[in-house]
């Protein structure tokens, strides 16, 4: 989205602002770049600062139910200090890094509907204006990838994404939000589990996946949640058996139920989350087998995908998405969680 908005501080005539970003996906930890278009409007202004924030649409969990709001997750300042002449044509480039836990928005080119923006605030002569929001994507990391891909072809399917606003306790999880991808269990599950939520905290030096299985109640006991916690590195994105590996996941964590209450599993917080979970690390030097990522994307992975296997209504998804997009302007800054 390319935005053209004069400045309401600065009355009609004001200078005005396009920002365009750059036509390619990034990653967590990676780079946003584009650039920021002036043109000066009929008096010369002096800008003091062009601040680009990245906004998140997340939900909140409270005592009167689940609200949607928006949360600035991070700020940089690109340029300032200069003035802008009447008329004046000006191109500030930008490339900008995004923190390691930025969630995931597409996978294989699908979207998960998760709303990520880059919203352009400039600083006009001691006021200010927000500018709209510009949507940006975010393709997994290859031990992300990798990790959905085994699930994939393990035969779960995608069910639903969304952005949880708190802290899982435990890890160490730095943004105000975690994201959270919901799958449809495998038929060897289906009978024993609901659902399996997947949450990557991402850092420098690795990921923790955090796996959350909301569980079918039966004779020997109720339902309830199970969560682990699993540490690997990115460099055992392309050395690991993921298959072997995720489905040895799932199989502790699944049969964690009977252990779930009084020996030694985490307890909960009060987003529902562990506060002590298990702490278990990939196995490194296994070769990768089965087909390829392009090959699973064709077969189980791409199960994973919006629309595949959970049901999840494109037109649903645009909708959320163009909510968001023209009515956070709307929103006030007392939604800046960050």
């Amino acid at each position: 989205m390319v935005f053209q908005r004069l400045l309401g501080s600065m009355g009609i005539g004001g200078p005005s602002v396009d920002t365009v970003l750059d036509p390619v996906s990034s990653v967590p930890g990676g780079n946003l770049s584009g650039e920021v278009r002036l043109t000066g409007g009929r008096a010369d202004a002096d800008i003091e600062h062009i601040t680009l924030e990245l906004v998140a649409r997340v939900e909140a969990e409270t005592e009167h139910g689940e609200h949607d709001g928006s949360v600035v997750f991070e700020r940089f300042t690109v340029a300032g200090g200069f003035r802008l002449r009447e008329g004046e044509r000006r191109s500030v480039p930008f490339a900008v890094t995004l923190p390691w836990e930025t969630p995931v928005t597409e996978l294989h080119g699908q979207s998960l509907g998760i709303v990520l923006g880059v919203r352009t605030e400039l600083g006009v002569a001691g006021a200010r204006d927000k500018g709209d929001l510009d949507p940006f994507s975010v393709r997994p990391l290859p031990v992300q990838e990798a990790v959905l891909e085994a699930f994939g072809q393990l035969g779960f399917g995608f069910a639903s994404a969304d952005l949880e606003y708190g802290r899982i306790g435990g890890t160490g999880q730095q943004l105000p939000f975690y994201q959270e991808i919901e799958l449809s269990p495998a038929p060897q599950y289906a009978g024993r589990v609901n659902e399996i939520e997947v949450t990557f905290l991402a850092s420098p030096g690795g990921l923790e996946v955090v796996l959350e299985a909301d569980k079918r109640g039966g004779v020997f006991g109720g339902g309830g949640d199970a969560l682990a916690r699993h540490a690997v590195g990115h460099d055992q994105a392309a050395r690991t058996d993921w298959n072997t590996e995720v489905d040895g996941w799932i199989r502790a964590l699944v049969e964690a139920h009977g252990a779930r209450k009084g020996h030694g599993f985490p307890d909960h917080d009060a987003h529902g989350h562990a506060t002590h979970g298990h702490s278990g690390h990939g196995h490194g030097g296994h070769g990768r087998s089965g087909p390829g990522m392009g090959t699973a994307v064709a077969a189980g992975a791409a199960g994973l995908a919006v629309g595949v296997a959970g049901g999840l209504v494109a037109a649903e998804v645009v909708d959320e998405v163009g909510d968001f997009f023209e009515g956070d302007e709307d929103e006030g800054d007392g939604d800046d969680e960050s």
